[in-house]
């Protein structure tokens, strides 16, 4: 069996190496020549890892036909370029290829899930599911073998199991699910609560307002994925508190560290004008208010990260708006 990773950055790196670990074939694509050289000659990704030095097992290439006859393909590429590179990709899949998804936003301008997107970006003869491999992880991590549990989530349970085979191992360890609004709305909104975590800890506020923003965040995150047909119990789960704990709380976090220099500098003027990294709970956060304000559901966290972010509001005047809304039972 055959994968192909579409992304040299962090975390398709961090996965080529899971699986080179786990003897598989497995290469890795990326556009960037640097990255490439670097990972077959050196056995390194520098520009993420430093001097982690990679499984010589695993190699890449800038050739993107090699995608052609892969059995697995996994998309490790930012959400706004998942529609292009589907496209891209398409002539050279196979029928019945497995695509593997680890993107973890919605289209900017459709505000589709990228499961969604995927499916109409890829001929239907082509593509025998779409597995989201999602949940609590950081690359730095993966990449030195910590141990890590996450999901592989698909409407097509054969092929999740396929995935959580593929990947298994003494450090990684997948689960499979099949309820993909909750787990990818899970992936996707918590990453606008790790801004918000990070701006409260750029404020100074310390562990008592943070296990508030979790909880609160979480209640939000139930409210947005089950009013589109995600199940509650997948909030519980790795995707939904498992991946809100670990990024809200992490220096690894570019969403929590996107938030943290927000907050002590206490606007979002600075961020604009310098940020090159993707964030992707920035692009979230305008869509999640888009789209609660349509179906009138109540986001407050998520809508003061989008005042704060889009209208300039002051950050440390969010914290008493949020404080001061009117008194209400806790589940309500």
């Amino acid at each position: 069996m055959r994968t192909v990773i579409i992304g040299s950055g962090s975390w398709g790196t961090a996965l080529g190496q899971v699986l080179a670990d786990n003897q598989q074939d497995v290469i890795v694509y990326g556009r960037n020549q640097a990255e490439v050289s670097d990972i077959n000659e050196n056995h390194h990704n520098t520009k993420y890892f430093k001097e982690t030095e990679l499984n010589p097992l695993l190699t890449a290439t800038q050739d993107l036909s090699v995608v052609e006859g892969a059995d697995f393909v996994l998309l490790a590429v930012p959400t706004i370029a998942i529609e292009d590179m589907c496209k891209k990709i398409d002539g050279y899949l196979k029928p019945n290829t497995i695509v593997i998804n680890v993107s973890k936003g919605f289209h900017p301008e459709t505000n589709e899930r990228m499961s969604d997107v995927i499916r109409r970006s890829i001929s239907s003869n082509k593509l025998s599911s779409v597995v989201s491999l999602i949940g609590p992880s950081h690359a730095e991590e993966v990449v030195i073998r910590q141990l890590t549990t996450i999901d592989a989530i698909s409407l097509k349970m054969e092929d999740a199991k396929q995935v959580q085979m593929l990947f298994s191992n003494r450090y990684f360890r997948i689960y499979t699910g099949s309820d993909e609004i909750g787990s990818e709305l899970g992936a996707a909104l918590k990453n606008v609560m790790a801004i918000a975590s990070g701006i409260l800890s750029g404020l100074g506020y310390q562990d008592n307002t943070r296990a508030a923003l979790i909880t609160r965040g979480l209640q939000e995150m139930v409210r947005y994925g089950t009013f589109f047909g995600g199940q509650e119990r997948t909030f519980m789960g790795l995707t939904g508190i498992g991946d809100l704990i670990v990024t809200c709380t992490s220096k690894h976090s570019r969403n929590f560290e996107c938030g943290y220099q927000i907050g002590q500098e206490n606007t979002v003027d600075n961020f604009w004008a310098n940020n090159t990294k993707t964030v992707e709970g920035v692009r979230t956060a305008k869509i999640v208010h888009r789209v609660a304000e349509k179906n009138h559901i109540s986001m407050p966290i998520c809508e003061e990260v989008y005042q704060i972010l889009y209208n300039h509001k002051k950050p440390d005047t969010c914290a008493d708006s949020l404080m001061l809304r009117d008194l209400k039972e806790e589940f309500r």
